[in-house]
Protein backbone atom coordinates (compact mmCIF):
# COMPACT_ATOMS: atom_id res chain seq x y z
CA UNK A 1 0.00 0.00 0.00
CA UNK A 2 1.36 3.40 -0.74
CA UNK A 3 -0.01 7.09 -0.49
CA UNK A 4 -1.73 9.40 2.35
CA UNK A 5 -4.21 8.88 4.47
CA UNK A 6 -6.22 11.17 7.07
CA UNK A 7 -6.77 9.53 10.59
CA UNK A 8 -10.17 10.00 11.72
CA UNK A 9 -11.24 11.66 15.94
CA UNK A 10 -10.61 9.61 18.37
CA UNK A 11 -13.67 7.09 19.32
CA UNK A 12 -12.60 6.34 22.77
CA UNK A 13 -11.94 10.77 23.37
CA UNK A 14 -15.50 11.31 21.27
CA UNK A 15 -17.67 9.26 23.39
CA UNK A 16 -17.02 10.67 26.86
CA UNK A 17 -16.99 14.56 25.54
CA UNK A 18 -20.18 13.46 24.23
CA UNK A 19 -21.68 12.52 27.82
CA UNK A 20 -19.78 15.82 29.10
CA UNK A 21 -22.58 17.59 27.28
CA UNK A 22 -24.65 16.63 29.75
CA UNK A 23 -22.80 18.88 32.45
CA UNK A 24 -24.41 22.33 31.25
CA UNK A 25 -27.79 23.58 29.83
CA UNK A 26 -25.58 25.66 27.42
CA UNK A 27 -24.74 24.12 23.87
CA UNK A 28 -21.87 22.79 22.97
CA UNK A 29 -20.57 21.73 19.26
CA UNK A 30 -18.27 18.91 19.07
CA UNK A 31 -16.15 19.35 15.19
CA UNK A 32 -15.14 16.56 13.18
CA UNK A 33 -16.93 13.62 15.10
CA UNK A 34 -16.32 10.12 13.58
CA UNK A 35 -19.37 8.90 12.51
CA UNK A 36 -18.73 5.41 13.48
CA UNK A 37 -21.66 2.84 15.23
CA UNK A 38 -20.49 3.79 18.59
CA UNK A 39 -20.83 7.60 18.12
CA UNK A 40 -24.23 6.73 16.43
CA UNK A 41 -25.11 5.23 19.95
CA UNK A 42 -24.06 7.58 22.03
CA UNK A 43 -26.00 10.38 20.21
CA UNK A 44 -29.28 7.79 20.21
CA UNK A 45 -28.67 8.00 23.96
CA UNK A 46 -28.13 11.55 24.46
CA UNK A 47 -32.21 11.69 22.51
CA UNK A 48 -33.23 9.41 24.71
CA UNK A 49 -32.48 11.22 27.79
CA UNK A 50 -34.07 14.17 26.01
CA UNK A 51 -31.22 16.33 24.51
CA UNK A 52 -31.07 17.75 21.17
CA UNK A 53 -28.61 16.70 18.85
CA UNK A 54 -28.10 17.93 15.65
CA UNK A 55 -25.10 16.40 12.92
CA UNK A 56 -23.53 18.30 10.36
CA UNK A 57 -20.43 17.20 8.33
CA UNK A 58 -19.48 15.64 11.01
CA UNK A 59 -19.88 18.58 13.76
CA UNK A 60 -22.05 18.08 16.32
CA UNK A 61 -24.60 20.41 18.16
CA UNK A 62 -25.66 19.81 20.99
CA UNK A 63 -28.33 20.96 23.94
CA UNK A 64 -29.21 19.49 26.90
CA UNK A 65 -31.78 21.41 28.63
CA UNK A 66 -33.04 20.94 32.11
CA UNK A 67 -35.75 18.77 30.98
CA UNK A 68 -34.02 15.70 30.56
CA UNK A 69 -34.53 11.65 31.19
CA UNK A 70 -32.08 10.64 34.36
CA UNK A 71 -32.58 6.81 33.16
CA UNK A 72 -30.59 5.03 30.25
CA UNK A 73 -32.60 2.95 28.38
CA UNK A 74 -31.37 -0.42 28.49
CA UNK A 75 -32.21 -0.92 24.40
CA UNK A 76 -29.55 1.31 24.00
CA UNK A 77 -26.66 0.75 27.01
CA UNK A 78 -26.84 -2.93 26.25
CA UNK A 79 -25.75 -1.85 22.82
CA UNK A 80 -22.20 0.00 23.77
CA UNK A 81 -20.14 -0.67 27.23
CA UNK A 82 -19.78 3.36 26.85
CA UNK A 83 -23.41 4.01 27.84
CA UNK A 84 -21.81 4.09 31.43
CA UNK A 85 -19.78 7.45 30.52
CA UNK A 86 -23.57 9.30 31.16
CA UNK A 87 -23.78 8.00 35.30
CA UNK A 88 -21.68 11.00 36.10
CA UNK A 89 -22.57 13.71 34.47
CA UNK A 90 -26.17 12.97 35.29
CA UNK A 91 -25.89 12.19 39.05
CA UNK A 92 -23.65 15.80 39.36
CA UNK A 93 -26.49 17.95 37.02
CA UNK A 94 -29.36 16.15 38.64
CA UNK A 95 -28.55 14.47 41.46
CA UNK A 96 -29.98 11.70 40.42
CA UNK A 97 -29.34 8.57 37.69
CA UNK A 98 -29.69 5.36 36.81
CA UNK A 99 -27.71 3.39 34.02
CA UNK A 100 -28.42 -0.07 33.40
CA UNK A 101 -25.21 -2.05 33.57
CA UNK A 102 -23.60 -1.69 30.04
CA UNK A 103 -22.69 -4.43 27.00
CA UNK A 104 -20.03 -4.19 24.91
CA UNK A 105 -17.49 -6.22 22.92
CA UNK A 106 -17.05 -9.92 24.41
CA UNK A 107 -13.38 -9.65 25.35
CA UNK A 108 -13.77 -10.98 29.13
CA UNK A 109 -15.30 -8.91 32.27
CA UNK A 110 -14.85 -5.47 32.79
CA UNK A 111 -15.72 -4.32 36.11
CA UNK A 112 -17.57 -1.19 37.20
CA UNK A 113 -16.75 -1.42 40.83
CA UNK A 114 -14.02 1.82 40.57
CA UNK A 115 -17.03 3.91 38.95
CA UNK A 116 -19.13 3.06 41.64
CA UNK A 117 -16.85 3.66 44.54
CA UNK A 118 -15.84 6.90 42.99
CA UNK A 119 -19.38 8.28 43.11
CA UNK A 120 -19.96 6.85 46.74
CA UNK A 121 -16.65 8.25 47.63
CA UNK A 122 -18.12 11.58 46.37
CA UNK A 123 -20.86 11.39 48.61
CA UNK A 124 -23.48 9.52 46.59
CA UNK A 125 -25.42 6.26 47.41
CA UNK A 126 -25.49 3.57 44.67
CA UNK A 127 -27.93 0.38 44.80
CA UNK A 128 -27.13 -2.25 42.34
CA UNK A 129 -30.66 -4.21 41.60
CA UNK A 130 -32.85 -5.71 38.62
CA UNK A 131 -29.80 -5.35 36.35
CA UNK A 132 -29.36 -1.42 36.77
CA UNK A 133 -27.31 1.00 38.95
CA UNK A 134 -29.33 3.72 40.64
CA UNK A 135 -27.09 6.27 42.30
CA UNK A 136 -28.57 9.51 44.08
CA UNK A 137 -27.17 12.47 46.10
CA UNK A 138 -28.74 15.54 47.54
CA UNK A 139 -25.21 17.37 47.03
CA UNK A 140 -21.33 15.91 45.81
CA UNK A 141 -18.59 16.69 48.08
CA UNK A 142 -14.69 16.83 46.75
CA UNK A 143 -12.94 14.09 48.47
CA UNK A 144 -9.57 12.18 47.77
CA UNK A 145 -10.38 8.90 45.27
CA UNK A 146 -8.12 6.21 45.02
CA UNK A 147 -8.77 4.62 41.55
CA UNK A 148 -5.93 2.61 40.83
CA UNK A 149 -7.69 -1.55 40.60
CA UNK A 150 -6.31 -4.59 40.35
CA UNK A 151 -5.16 -4.19 36.63
CA UNK A 152 -4.33 -0.54 36.95
CA UNK A 153 -5.68 2.89 36.73
CA UNK A 154 -9.17 2.82 35.05
CA UNK A 155 -9.68 5.07 32.01
CA UNK A 156 -13.84 4.54 32.66
CA UNK A 157 -13.69 5.19 36.27
CA UNK A 158 -11.42 8.72 35.86
CA UNK A 159 -13.34 9.99 33.10
CA UNK A 160 -16.46 9.67 35.36
CA UNK A 161 -15.72 10.66 38.40
CA UNK A 162 -13.79 13.70 36.46
CA UNK A 163 -16.83 14.99 34.97
CA UNK A 164 -19.08 14.37 38.55
CA UNK A 165 -16.64 16.18 40.36
CA UNK A 166 -16.70 19.34 38.01
CA UNK A 167 -20.19 20.02 39.70
CA UNK A 168 -18.84 19.01 43.35
CA UNK A 169 -18.88 21.11 46.37
CA UNK A 170 -14.91 21.20 47.09
CA UNK A 171 -12.13 19.77 45.55
CA UNK A 172 -11.42 15.93 44.58
CA UNK A 173 -8.18 14.55 43.84
CA UNK A 174 -8.57 10.85 41.99
CA UNK A 175 -5.36 9.59 43.04
CA UNK A 176 -4.05 6.90 40.51
CA UNK A 177 -5.99 8.27 37.69
CA UNK A 178 -5.42 7.09 34.38
CA UNK A 179 -3.03 8.58 31.93
CA UNK A 180 -4.73 8.11 28.68
CA UNK A 181 -4.49 10.92 25.96
CA UNK A 182 -8.23 10.50 26.08
CA UNK A 183 -8.21 11.93 29.81
CA UNK A 184 -6.71 14.85 28.75
CA UNK A 185 -8.87 15.95 26.04
CA UNK A 186 -11.78 15.30 28.40
CA UNK A 187 -10.21 17.48 30.59
CA UNK A 188 -9.39 20.49 28.06
CA UNK A 189 -12.72 20.09 26.99
CA UNK A 190 -14.13 20.34 30.63
CA UNK A 191 -12.07 23.37 31.48
CA UNK A 192 -12.99 25.14 28.18
CA UNK A 193 -16.76 24.92 29.34
CA UNK A 194 -15.51 26.49 32.62
CA UNK A 195 -14.36 23.49 34.81
CA UNK A 196 -11.19 23.71 36.83
CA UNK A 197 -9.16 20.58 36.27
CA UNK A 198 -5.52 20.34 36.92
CA UNK A 199 -2.89 17.42 36.58
CA UNK A 200 -4.84 15.76 34.00
CA UNK A 201 -2.54 13.21 32.08
CA UNK A 202 -0.35 12.56 35.83
CA UNK A 203 -1.15 10.08 38.12
CA UNK A 204 -2.86 12.83 40.38
CA UNK A 205 -5.98 14.70 38.96
CA UNK A 206 -6.97 17.52 40.67
CA UNK A 207 -10.78 18.65 40.37
CA UNK A 208 -12.47 21.94 42.05
CA UNK A 209 -16.06 22.12 41.71
CA UNK A 210 -18.14 24.90 40.19
CA UNK A 211 -21.38 25.92 40.07
CA UNK A 212 -21.94 25.58 36.77
CA UNK A 213 -20.58 25.16 33.36
CA UNK A 214 -20.98 27.01 30.01
CA UNK A 215 -21.36 25.50 26.31
CA UNK A 216 -17.99 25.62 23.81
CA UNK A 217 -16.78 24.09 21.05
CA UNK A 218 -14.42 21.23 20.80
CA UNK A 219 -12.46 19.20 18.23
CA UNK A 220 -11.95 15.90 20.24
CA UNK A 221 -7.58 14.58 19.62
CA UNK A 222 -6.66 12.46 16.64
CA UNK A 223 -7.51 8.44 16.99
CA UNK A 224 -4.10 7.14 18.45
CA UNK A 225 -5.90 3.60 17.55
CA UNK A 226 -6.33 4.15 14.12
CA UNK A 227 -3.36 5.61 12.85
CA UNK A 228 -1.58 2.03 14.93
CA UNK A 229 -4.07 0.08 12.46
CA UNK A 230 -3.23 1.72 9.03
CA UNK A 231 0.74 1.10 9.99
CA UNK A 232 0.29 -2.59 10.89
CA UNK A 233 -1.56 -2.58 7.46
CA UNK A 234 1.39 -0.71 5.64
CA UNK A 235 3.60 -3.20 7.53
CA UNK A 236 2.14 -6.60 5.89
CA UNK A 237 2.12 -5.16 2.85
CA UNK A 238 5.60 -3.85 2.95
CA UNK A 239 4.24 -0.42 1.77
CA UNK A 240 5.17 3.55 2.23
CA UNK A 241 2.32 5.35 3.93
CA UNK A 242 1.65 8.83 5.23
CA UNK A 243 -0.69 9.05 8.04
CA UNK A 244 -1.98 12.60 8.49
CA UNK A 245 -3.90 14.15 11.09
CA UNK A 246 -2.33 12.09 14.28
CA UNK A 247 -0.37 13.05 17.38
CA UNK A 248 3.12 10.71 17.32
CA UNK A 249 3.81 11.44 21.00
CA UNK A 250 0.65 9.61 21.82
CA UNK A 251 2.26 6.53 20.04
CA UNK A 252 5.68 6.31 21.69
CA UNK A 253 6.20 2.70 22.80
CA UNK A 254 4.28 1.43 19.48
CA UNK A 255 6.66 3.47 17.58
CA UNK A 256 9.39 2.34 18.89
CA UNK A 257 8.06 -1.81 18.34
CA UNK A 258 7.22 -0.98 14.22
CA UNK A 259 11.44 0.36 14.19
CA UNK A 260 12.08 -2.80 16.08
CA UNK A 261 10.18 -4.77 13.46
CA UNK A 262 12.41 -3.29 10.78
CA UNK A 263 10.44 -0.34 9.24
CA UNK A 264 11.70 2.93 8.52
CA UNK A 265 9.78 5.75 10.72
CA UNK A 266 9.54 9.49 10.40
CA UNK A 267 7.65 11.86 11.96
CA UNK A 268 6.36 15.50 12.06
CA UNK A 269 4.08 17.39 14.48
CA UNK A 270 1.30 15.91 12.79
CA UNK A 271 1.83 12.70 10.85
CA UNK A 272 3.90 9.94 10.60
CA UNK A 273 5.06 7.76 7.40
CA UNK A 274 6.04 4.33 7.65
CA UNK A 275 8.59 2.98 5.21
CA UNK A 276 8.44 -1.21 5.52
CA UNK A 277 10.41 -2.60 2.71
CA UNK A 278 11.26 -5.90 3.61
CA UNK A 279 9.71 -8.49 5.62
CA UNK A 280 9.27 -7.68 9.56
CA UNK A 281 11.19 -8.92 12.20
CA UNK A 282 9.64 -10.43 15.17
CA UNK A 283 9.25 -8.14 18.20
CA UNK A 284 7.48 -8.52 22.06
CA UNK A 285 4.41 -6.62 23.30
CA UNK A 286 3.21 -6.66 26.49
CA UNK A 287 -0.01 -4.47 27.19
CA UNK A 288 -0.07 -1.74 29.93
CA UNK A 289 -2.08 1.28 30.69
CA UNK A 290 -0.67 4.35 28.46
CA UNK A 291 2.38 4.89 28.79
CA UNK A 292 2.26 1.36 27.86
CA UNK A 293 1.52 -0.88 24.46
CA UNK A 294 -2.26 -0.25 24.36
CA UNK A 295 -4.39 -3.35 24.35
CA UNK A 296 -6.67 -1.92 21.73
CA UNK A 297 -3.54 -2.34 19.37
CA UNK A 298 -2.78 -5.82 20.56
CA UNK A 299 -4.84 -8.17 18.09
CA UNK A 300 -3.81 -5.41 15.06
CA UNK A 301 0.32 -5.76 15.97
CA UNK A 302 -0.05 -9.73 15.98
CA UNK A 303 -1.56 -10.05 12.13
CA UNK A 304 1.39 -7.85 11.76
CA UNK A 305 3.69 -10.88 13.54
CA UNK A 306 2.02 -13.69 11.74
CA UNK A 307 4.48 -13.21 8.82
CA UNK A 308 7.04 -11.56 10.36
CA UNK A 309 10.68 -13.24 10.79
CA UNK A 310 11.63 -15.28 13.76
CA UNK A 311 9.17 -16.13 17.30
CA UNK A 312 7.05 -13.09 18.79
CA UNK A 313 5.80 -13.08 22.16
CA UNK A 314 2.37 -11.17 22.93
CA UNK A 315 1.02 -11.00 26.55
CA UNK A 316 -2.41 -9.33 27.47
CA UNK A 317 -2.32 -7.70 30.95
CA UNK A 318 -5.54 -5.95 30.37
CA UNK A 319 -8.45 -8.23 28.64
CA UNK A 320 -7.31 -11.63 29.43
CA UNK A 321 -10.12 -12.96 27.16
CA UNK A 322 -8.36 -11.11 24.12
CA UNK A 323 -6.97 -13.83 22.32
CA UNK A 324 -10.23 -14.66 19.97
CA UNK A 325 -8.51 -13.48 16.84
CA UNK A 326 -6.18 -15.48 17.43
CA UNK A 327 -7.92 -18.38 16.54
CA UNK A 328 -9.10 -16.88 13.47
CA UNK A 329 -5.72 -16.06 11.87
CA UNK A 330 -4.97 -19.82 12.79
CA UNK A 331 -7.43 -20.62 10.14
CA UNK A 332 -5.85 -18.65 7.51
CA UNK A 333 -2.35 -20.39 7.81
CA UNK A 334 -0.73 -18.21 10.87
CA UNK A 335 1.05 -20.34 13.65
CA UNK A 336 -0.09 -18.94 17.46
CA UNK A 337 -0.30 -21.19 20.56
CA UNK A 338 -1.69 -19.67 23.04
CA UNK A 339 -0.61 -20.82 27.43
CA UNK A 340 -2.73 -18.40 29.64
CA UNK A 341 -2.32 -14.86 28.57
CA UNK A 342 0.49 -14.71 25.88
CA UNK A 343 0.24 -15.61 22.77
CA UNK A 344 3.29 -17.46 20.89
CA UNK A 345 3.73 -16.27 17.58
CA UNK A 346 5.79 -18.36 15.02
CA UNK A 347 5.99 -16.25 12.18
CA UNK A 348 5.16 -17.72 8.86
CA UNK A 349 6.02 -16.22 4.85
CA UNK A 350 2.55 -16.24 4.28
CA UNK A 351 -1.23 -16.32 4.89
CA UNK A 352 -3.83 -18.23 2.99
CA UNK A 353 -7.46 -16.05 2.33
CA UNK A 354 -9.95 -17.81 4.51
CA UNK A 355 -13.70 -16.86 5.74
CA UNK A 356 -13.05 -15.23 9.11
CA UNK A 357 -15.48 -13.99 11.53
CA UNK A 358 -14.56 -11.17 13.66
CA UNK A 359 -15.34 -12.03 17.41
CA UNK A 360 -14.89 -7.74 18.59
CA UNK A 361 -13.96 -4.24 17.45
CA UNK A 362 -10.32 -4.61 17.52
CA UNK A 363 -10.44 -8.55 15.71
CA UNK A 364 -12.30 -7.44 13.11
CA UNK A 365 -9.49 -4.88 12.14
CA UNK A 366 -6.77 -7.50 12.89
CA UNK A 367 -8.41 -9.79 10.49
CA UNK A 368 -8.48 -7.38 7.85
CA UNK A 369 -4.95 -6.60 8.24
CA UNK A 370 -4.06 -10.25 7.72
CA UNK A 371 -6.40 -10.13 4.68
CA UNK A 372 -4.35 -7.42 2.94
CA UNK A 373 -1.06 -10.21 2.99
CA UNK A 374 -2.90 -13.51 2.46
CA UNK A 375 -3.15 -14.79 -0.85
CA UNK A 376 -6.29 -15.83 -2.24
CA UNK A 377 -9.16 -14.03 -1.17
CA UNK A 378 -10.39 -13.32 2.53
CA UNK A 379 -13.70 -12.46 3.74
CA UNK A 380 -14.51 -11.03 6.81
CA UNK A 381 -17.90 -11.68 8.88
CA UNK A 382 -19.69 -9.95 12.01
CA UNK A 383 -17.84 -6.30 10.46
CA UNK A 384 -20.73 -4.64 12.43
CA UNK A 385 -17.99 -4.86 15.03
CA UNK A 386 -15.00 -3.22 12.74
CA UNK A 387 -18.25 -0.25 12.45
CA UNK A 388 -17.82 0.66 15.99
CA UNK A 389 -14.79 1.94 16.06
CA UNK A 390 -13.51 2.95 12.34
CA UNK A 391 -14.98 5.67 10.07
CA UNK A 392 -14.57 3.81 6.17
CA UNK A 393 -11.56 1.89 6.82
CA UNK A 394 -12.18 -0.11 3.95
CA UNK A 395 -12.21 3.55 1.55
CA UNK A 396 -9.14 4.51 3.11
CA UNK A 397 -7.47 1.12 2.55
CA UNK A 398 -8.70 1.73 -1.02
CA UNK A 399 -7.14 4.78 -1.69
CA UNK A 400 -3.73 3.61 -0.57
CA UNK A 401 -3.75 0.59 -3.31
CA UNK A 402 -5.43 -2.14 -1.22
CA UNK A 403 -8.10 -4.50 -2.75
CA UNK A 404 -10.98 -4.57 -0.89
CA UNK A 405 -14.58 -3.93 -0.63
CA UNK A 406 -17.88 -4.14 1.48
CA UNK A 407 -20.31 -6.93 0.01
CA UNK A 408 -24.01 -5.98 0.16
CA UNK A 409 -25.91 -8.35 2.24
CA UNK A 410 -23.69 -9.25 4.28
CA UNK A 411 -22.17 -8.04 7.93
Amino acid sequence: MFGKVKASASKNATLPILAACLLTDKTCVIKKVPILQDVKTMIGLLKALGADVTLDDNNLTIHAGNDLALEAPYEIVSKMRASYYVLGPLLARFHKAKVYLPGGCAIGPRPIDLHIKGMESLGASVRIEHGYIATEAPVLKGTNILLEGSLGPSVGATANVMMAATLSHGTTTIISAALEPEIVDLANFLNTLGAKIEGAGSSNIKITGVKELNGGEWTPIPDRIEVGTLACAAIVTQGHIEIENCLPEHLGVVIMKFKEMGCDISETDTSIIINSKYRAKASSIVTAPFPGFPTDLQAQFMSALVTAEGISFVTENIFKSRFLHALELNRMGAKINIEDNVAIVTGVEKLSGAKVMASDLRASAALVIAGLSAQGETEVSRIYHLDRGYEQLETKLQNLGAKIERVAGKN
